[in-house]
């Protein structure tokens, strides 16, 4: 029997910290090590036996969770998932966690519908689990009723045509979930201004992602914002689907452009990769370009395949650079992916094949 994920919930709100240790408890591969209402009593239980994953508020009243993530990625590390409030401060300082080494973020569980809990539930377990197979680096200084695993059939139907006229615009869409904040930085940093527009799925709580695309507008080149429905995508600007809404590329003419919507998870997520790249497939084909990037799961490799099929390229980046080699593996083993390359070099290849 497979050893269960040992998980320390720290935060200082109780109701928060039952809400989070029954989500934990409900998951067959989970359980709940121990939770501490702040940093101190969590290094204190840490002291006798060490958790697998450690859920961790950012904001704290004796020791804000930044402090904390950087003493234990200094002197310990262990897989952190930032567990967050939506306010502008919650959002900031999470993101500036996964700089400092934690590995993904979840949202705060709140109350609302069955269905709107049982898929917060869902995608908090998840990320635990995602979590449990991270490697952090070290720095200097009652069992739920799981959903049906969706399709993006249910966003879109497949592409009929396997071929799609040829225009002298191109169009990049990516997708990536654990690890991929930092991968996504890297790539986008790497592009040059006149870059062929982008659309970016990364697996991230609702609040975050315009923070998330305020930040990555500061360092790059091109500019960056999270997506609104009719946005047009154009050379110098990658947009970021928004959390919890799916983003699908629409075209209207020779012009491309984006549709955010609501709809079931798919694969287990919104926004689904899966769902972005079908849309490609189906009304960009061979004018697009199709990246896949870290993370667990198998999102976005039937996507990838339809692409591939309507002459898109397609692109995944390597095990060695990858946090997890999940999503990029399940594309190449389905045979979706032309090329297999470290993450340093896949701007360079999609700039090459977007300005021939």
């Amino acid at each position: 029997m497979r050893k269960k994920i040992r998980v320390l919930i720290v935060d200082d709100s109780a109701l928060v910290r039952q809400v989070l240790a029954e989500i934990v408890a409900s998951d067959p591969e989970l359980e709940v090590l121990a939770t501490a209402a702040d940093p101190f009593i969590a290094a204190e239980r840490m002291r006798t036996e060490v958790p697998d994953v450690i859920t961790l508020d950012v904001e704290m009243p004796r020791m804000d969770g930044i402090s904390f993530l950087q003493r234990i990625m200094s002197q310990h590390p262990i897989p952190v998932v930032m567990c967050s409030s939506l306010t502008e401060k919650g959002s900031e300082s999470a993101l500036t966690a996964l700089e400092y080494g934690a590995v993904s973020i979840i949202e705060k569980p709140r109350l609302g519908s069955r269905q709107f809990f049982e898929e917060s539930a869902l995608q908090i377990c998840d990320a635990i689990k995602a979590a449990s197979n991270v490697r952090p680096r070290q720095i200097t200084t009652q069992k739920r009723e799981i959903q049906p695993k969706l399709t993006a059939d249910a966003i879109m139907a497949k592409p009929r045509s396997m071929s799609m006229v040829r225009t002298t615009e191109k169009v990049v869409v990516v997708g990536a979930s654990t690890g991929g904040t930092e991968a996504l930085r890297i790539f986008l940093e790497s592009l040059p201004p006149d870059s062929p527009g982008i659309v970016i799925v990364q697996h991230m709580p609702e609040g975050f992602t315009k923070a998330f695309a305020q930040r990555l507008d500061k360092l790059c080149r091109i500019s960056v914002k999270e997506a609104t429905t009719n946005d047009s995508i154009i050379p110098g600007r990658a947009l970021i689907a928004p959390g919890n809404r799916h983003t699908i590329l629409k075209r209207s003419g020779a012009r491309y452009y984006v549709e955010v919507q609501d709809g079931p998870l798919v694969c287990r997520h919104r926004p689904s990769v899966d769902v972005l790249f079908r849309s490609a497939a189906r009304y960009a084909g061979n004018n697009a370009v199709g990246v896949i990037m870290t993370g667990m799961g198998d999102d976005g490799a039937r996507g990838m395949l339809e692409m591939k099929e309507t002459g898109a390229l397609t692109i995944a980046q390597d095990e060695a650079t990858s946090v997890i080699f999940g999503m990029p593996h399940e594309a190449i083993k389905l045979g979706a992916v032309d090329r297999v390359l470290p993450l340093q070099a896949i701007a360079g290849e999609v700039a090459k094949a977007c300005f021939l």
